[in-house]
């Protein structure tokens, strides 16, 4: 390694000086079948698999180490082989992010880049061939000082391997972009860097890491390294030939990097930079110079780490790793009482999901009711119906299937059904009324400990229990649609809830594998609010005349997974206008009633636009609903129409916090993110409503400190 690389890696660790080091230790082996002495190096931070590899400053110096041992040893003929694996369950999961935070210059982000570089180089340039042999978890900078070897071999068992960068507004920057392509070919190189990244950061396993041709051998986890250091042997003693296929520079490269770009803004719609970056450097990578590529890998490295989206998008997972597993003003969790039996009020479609979840994660007696035994035997059904499919699956066994069908059941008495439930959630339907009348017959009914749960969207809880004689047990617990698919879970403490029930909820929560956020009793809770009024704020100025395409592309920069109206279609126009009323009513100065979307529910339309397979299901707007539509004469351009919705956006998220609806800003961005699939790059909204001068120019401050989501001052 170079003197001034070593001197800026030595900088950077005075940097991060709680940094997880993690070790390189060099132990010795004859390999099989007298193949010849062979190194092996294992990365290990000292801690269990809970606490995975990574490479910050000082790691990297390890590992530099390491090799400057192994170097010698391959020079003077000591040696056949070098090999590089993991401790047990992770190889390495990359560079790590609490060190990235703590930049603040180009110089020291620069660092980390040619730092990462110059010690993986080595590792293709020793004397003798190199063997990564990735035996578990792999991520972003695991994967790639593998790359970096001669050869690979991957565990079956291995549960995950991904370049995430893109994912959190980076680019794989330690050979991934120049490597990976030159090694698998651009279509398969992108499907990895940009596509699983931008899908939620999907994960492959270790047979597809083979099928892709990222690994030359596949193994059992049982005796992975047993096995991989016989194939060494063999591929050494020249009995096991590694042929790989020839790389397609040319049309196909480009059509690769072409779709890569399609993809990119399908998801983020040029609003987030990270992943153009990295096509930018494939593309240049396709005529093989792979140090033109590291240094392009470098400086789009540096760039992005002084950028807003990196700090948003690490901002973002710490959310989601850290804060979602200390929920902000949860009561003490020794207060929480066993749930034993579960009971379900209504047997709808939403009432079938909740009770699918509970007996899924709980494993315990789920019993659902309704007005008349066709509902309770639909549901009932729809339940048994999923256990099924997961049974056709593979995803559960036979047992599994006949015991969890033989925990659900229905009946039409509450008094039968609930006497001996612990914890009992409605999902009826959105009318005050109707949930005090359901709370008044369960509380007859049930024991005196059991937890009473609201599925409401919107209304108030304190209400809901006011006439109860026991309101003190009554909770929201909010669920976002799909069910089984986002992780939100708005937990609602409503004026005389206490502790014991609020303790019981967040217990339930956890078990459910639910990201819970403690939220005020105010009406429309945190996502739903939110997204009103931002929903409200597009569909005013529509009513007043700007055209429907103009509005909707108006808030394309921000990255959101669907439009506005593509998501009012997927939560329905009806439940829309619901939650536009009952905000109505609550903040009538703020939020509006549209009479449009009022006719488009009356016309019984599912929404604003058509799909059709001639027109490559894209949304065309329903002729019929352009004929409803009654709209004034001022439009404006995409500009003002996303100053004055992000303005609205801003000022409510700051009248929330002012109200105490959650604890902190970000306990509003977890809700967006895991509620309502808000991007990561944007860290949620408050992060770009900083970054964009919105939250100033509305509230006279920001809502995140400096460093917060952002650079350090």
């Amino acid at each position: 390694m170079s003197t001034t690389t070593t001197e800026l890696l030595k900088g950077a660790a005075e940097l991060f000086p709680d940094e997880v080091v993690t070790s390189a230790h060099v132990r010795h082996l004859e390999l099989p079948y007298g193949a010849g002495r062979f190194a092996l190096i294992t990365l290990d931070n000292g801690f269990d698999h809970t606490k995975p590899t990574t490479f910050g400053p000082g790691s990297l110096a390890n590992l530099n180490a390491a090799i400057d041992q192994v170097e010698k040893e391959a020079s003077d003929g000591s040696l056949v082989g070098v090999g590089v694996t993991g401790k047990p369950f992770i190889f390495a999961v990359g560079a790590d992010l609490k060190g990235v935070e703590l930049l603040k210059k180009h110089d020291d982000a620069l660092a980390i880049g040619k730092g990462g570089h110059e010690v993986f180089k080595r590792l293709a340039g020793l004397a003798v061939p190199t063997f990564a042999y990735y035996n578990g978890a792999a991520m972003g900078g695991g994967v790639e000082v593998g790359l970096h070897c001669t050869y690979r071999t991957v565990s079956k068992a291995l549960p995950a391997f991904s370049l995430p960068e893109v994912f959190l507004g980076l680019v794989p920057g330690w050979g991934g972009c120049t490597l990976l392509p030159n090694l698998i070919g651009a279509e398969k190189a992108v499907s990895v860097i940009i596509e699983n990244s931008l899908n939620q950061n999907r994960q492959l396993k270790g047979k597809q890491v083979f099928e892709l041709g990222i690994a030359d051998a596949l193994f059992e986890g049982a005796d992975f390294l047993e096995q991989s250091l016989i194939w060494t042997a063999n591929v050494l003693k020249g009995d096991v030939t590694v042929e790989r296929p020839e790389i397609d520079r040319g049309e196909a490269w480009d059509q690769a990097v072409a779709k890569g770009r399609f993809i990119a803004d399908s998801k983020v719609h040029g609003a987030a930079p990270a992943a153009y970056r990295a096509l930018d450097i494939i593309a240049a990578s396709k005529d093989g110079d792979l140090q033109a590529g590291f240094d392009a890998e470098d400086t789009a490295l540096a760039d992005l780490i002084m950028g807003g989206e990196l700090r948003s998008g690490i901002y973002a997972f710490n959310l989601v790793q850290k804060r979602a597993k200390r929920p902000a003003g949860a009561p003490d969790k020794n207060l929480a009482r066993p749930v034993t039996k579960v009971g379900v009020v209504g047997a709808g479609l939403m009432a079938s999901q909740l009770a699918l979840l509970f007996l899924r994660r709980l494993e315990v007696p789920v019993v659902l009711t309704d007005i008349d035994q066709e509902r309770v035997d639909k549901g009932v059904g729809y339940v048994h119906a999923e256990i099924d499919k997961l049974l056709a699956k593979s995803r559960i066994n036979q047992d599994k299937a006949n015991r969890l069908k033989g925990l659900v059941s229905g009946v039409l008495d509450k008094a039968e059904g609930f006497a001996d439930a612990d914890f009992i959630i409605e999902a009826v339907f959105e009318e005050i009324g109707v949930k005090q009348q359901v709370f008044a017959e369960v509380e007859a009914v049930a024991p005196a400990h059991a937890i009473l749960a609201t599925n409401t969207s919107s209304l108030s809880v304190t209400e809901m229990a006011s006439k109860l004689k026991h309101p003190e047990r009554v909770v929201g617990f909010h669920f976002f649609n799909p069910v089984a698919i986002l992780p939100l879970l708005e937990i609602v403490r409503g004026e005389q809830t206490d502790d014991v029930s609020l303790a019981t909820a967040f217990g339930v929560a956890r078990k459910l594998k639910k990201t819970a956020v403690l939220v005020k009793d105010a009406p429309a809770f945190v996502v739903n609010r939110i997204l009103t009024r931002f929903m409200g704020e597009i569909q005013n100025i529509i009513d007043e005349g700007t055209p429907v395409a103009v509005a909707e592309k108006a808030v394309e920069p921000l990255g959101l997974p669907m439009s506005p109206l593509v998501l009012l279609e997927l939560v329905g126009p009806a439940i829309g206008l619901h939650v536009s009323e009952t905000l109505n009513r609550a903040f009538p100065d703020r939020f509006t009633v549209s009479e449009n979307l009022a006719a488009v529910v009356k016309a019984g339309k599912r929404g604003f636009y058509t799909y059709s397979a001639e027109n490559g299901f894209k949304p065309v707007l329903d002729p019929e609903v352009a004929a409803l539509l009654k709209q004034g004469d001022v439009a404006l351009t995409e500009e003002q129409t996303r100053d004055r919705v992000l303005d609205a956006v801003a000022q409510e998220i700051g009248l929330m916090l002012d109200e105490g609806v959650v604890a902190e800003a970000q306990d509003i961005d977890l809700c967006l993110i895991t509620g309502a699939g808000w991007p990561f790059h944007l860290g949620g909204i408050t992060p770009y409503l900083d970054r964009e001068g919105v939250s100033e120019r509305v509230n006279g401050k920001k809502f995140l400190a400096q460093g917060v989501a952002s650079v350090p001052a």
